[in-house]
């Protein structure tokens, strides 16, 4: 996989990317992508089901699409679907490098799958309560509560070899956090908590309630909040002035504008203000491709 000679084809190869280098320290080198492809020609619908529809006539069966894939043995039929959604690519890559060697785009490819092939998880230090959604509107001592939710539900799932939610839900931990307990025959009213997973495990809930709540005040987990960033009027006006510069610039390209370039980046050059080649291109914010292409305009608009 880390030899760059062979080609390795996927189709939105984000999240496999991250997930063999996070779980299997496997390193993908010679990526091609066919969603990026797609994207770059301008589809406008570009998942594998509607790119297979329009290049091959072909329908997926989406049957075992929620399967329970960690069953073992796989089925036959399991395994002639897994093999049916990598059948046609390799042929598919023929025909998306023609179109993109015609529209002379095949180098924003292999820029955009190079960068794709360094995509990693984040690795985050800290209270695992500080990463659950809806979690910044909860008091301190809920969220201590929370935290110590989070951290049974996670030993819990390492222990049974389940992903997270197969354990608890999130909607039922923070309702843990957040109403108030009184003993097991009070959880009957949690959602999510049916008679049997009250009969499993309510004892462990209420232990890891009853630690939140017995947590010094010191010890509670503080839910950070961001600097608020000043208006800046002048770069305001230069991102919308940006962003209408990109509608004109993507439908001459005949692109999504967000696959032009996304907001973020504009924004991030809007508040820069560079003034000149030199100096957009030293913020390191665009690409090679978007500099090359983009870059011009830009400091026109600006």
């Amino acid at each position: 996989m880390a030899d760059a000679n062979i080609r390795k084809i996927f189709h939105a190869a984000d999240y496999d990317v991250r997930c063999l280098a996070r779980d299997f320290s496997i390193e993908i080198v010679g990526l091609f992508d066919t969603m990026i492809s797609c994207q770059f020609i301008g589809e406008e619908r570009f998942g594998l089901a509607d790119v297979l529809g329009k290049y091959y006539g072909l329908e997926l069966d989406k049957k075992y699409q929620r399967a329970d894939w960690t069953k073992r043995p796989l089925s036959s039929e399991m395994i002639r679907y897994a093999a049916g959604d990598t059948e046609y690519l390799e042929r598919l890559v023929a025909i998306l490098e023609e179109k993109l060697m015609t529209l002379g785009r095949r180098d924003w490819v292999a820029e955009e799958c190079s960068l794709l092939e360094k995509a990693r998880f984040a690795v985050f230090e800290g209270p695992l309560c500080l990463r659950f959604k809806g979690a910044g509107k909860l008091s301190r001592r809920q969220l201590g509560v929370l935290e110590e939710l989070l951290r049974w539900r996670d030993r819990e799932a390492q222990r049974r070899d389940l992903p997270h939610f197969k354990v608890l839900g999130n909607k039922t931990l923070l309702q843990l956090a957040t109403k108030p307990l009184t003993g097991i025959h009070s959880l009957g009213g949690v959602e999510g908590l049916s008679p049997r997973l009250v009969d499993r495990y309510g004892k462990v809930l209420m232990q890891a309630v009853e630690r939140g709540n017995a947590l010094d005040e010191a010890a509670l987990p503080l839910f950070p909040r961001g600097e608020r960033r000043e208006k800046d009027p002048a770069a305001e006006k230069r991102f919308m002035r940006l962003k209408e510069w990109r509608q004109k610039a993507a439908a001459g390209f005949e692109l999504d504008p967000g696959v032009l370039i996304n907001n973020a980046t504009l924004e991030q050059v809007a508040r820069a203000n560079p003034q000149g080649e030199q100096a957009l291109g030293s913020l390191g914010v665009l690409k090679r491709w978007q500099l090359m292409e983009l870059g011009a305009g830009m400091l026109q608009v600006l």
